[in-house]
């Protein structure tokens, strides 16, 4: 396999830039379009090709497009109307614990994707779990899963951009709210953030503002 090969398809670097630049936290978006089943099934994949540590994806995304069901979440979300007017809505929940059942299920399924022993992946398993589940407590668990969902929410931020797909991640909701109605404490589940996704509305003033970021060199520091 040549070097090009390993590099993937890489897009142009100004690509990529243009279609950061043009995403926002889109406020208002149209509720007659939709987004297509072929780039929504990407996005979802986008979901399941995420980073996490240890690859042990503390995680599941609830994908909401019931309208009775977004009804019910609009008053728990503060009556941010995104909730049910973009064409879709996702849930970012994470593991409430984890155990060493879950890891040693993580080890299995990693054996059996990549073709080697259980036994091979000892050192792995136990380094996974000494540092997540002996290590921690209960409490410092579930932080540490709540942070693994921001990598995903931003994967699938940057994702939808490059598709020009609208988005909008949310943490003005209630997760209680909306733990309860989507019954996520069954699941071992707790919502950490929303994203609602879909097109921006003509109207939306928020997508005609300039971008307002630091200058690049007050936030990276090369040492």
């Amino acid at each position: 396999m040549n070097a090009k090969t390993n590099r993937g398809n890489p897009i142009p670097a100004e690509q990529l830039l243009g279609q950061l630049r043009w995403r926002y936290a889109t406020k208002q978006f149209d509720p007659n379009r939709k987004i297509d089943a072929d780039a929504w099934s990407a996005l979802e994949e986008s979901l399941v090709l995420t980073a996490s540590s240890g690859g042990l994806q503390p995680w599941a995304f609830i994908v909401v497009t019931d309208p009775d069901v977004r009804a019910k979440l609009l008053p728990a979300s503060f009556g941010q109307p995104q909730v049910t007017a973009a064409s879709h809505l996702v849930v970012f929940a994470a593991r409430t614990d984890l155990t060493e059942a879950d890891v040693d299920a993580h080890i299995a399924h990693t054996a059996e994707v990549q073709g080697v022993t259980v036994e091979s992946l000892a050192p792995f398993r136990a380094m996974l779990v000494g540092g997540l589940v002996t290590a921690k407590d209960p409490a410092e668990r579930r932080a540490w899963a709540a942070k693994q969902t921001a990598i995903a929410l931003g994967n699938f931020l940057t994702s939808a951009a490059l598709l020009g797909i609208d988005a909008c991640p949310m943490e003005g909701f209630s997760p209680p709210q909306y733990d309860e109605i989507l019954d996520l404490g069954e699941k071992g589940l707790t919502s950490v953030a929303l994203c609602a996704a879909g097109f921006r509305a003509p109207g939306d003033r928020y997508g005609t503002l300039p971008k307002v970021r630091f200058p690049k060199d007050r936030v990276i520091h090369h040492v």
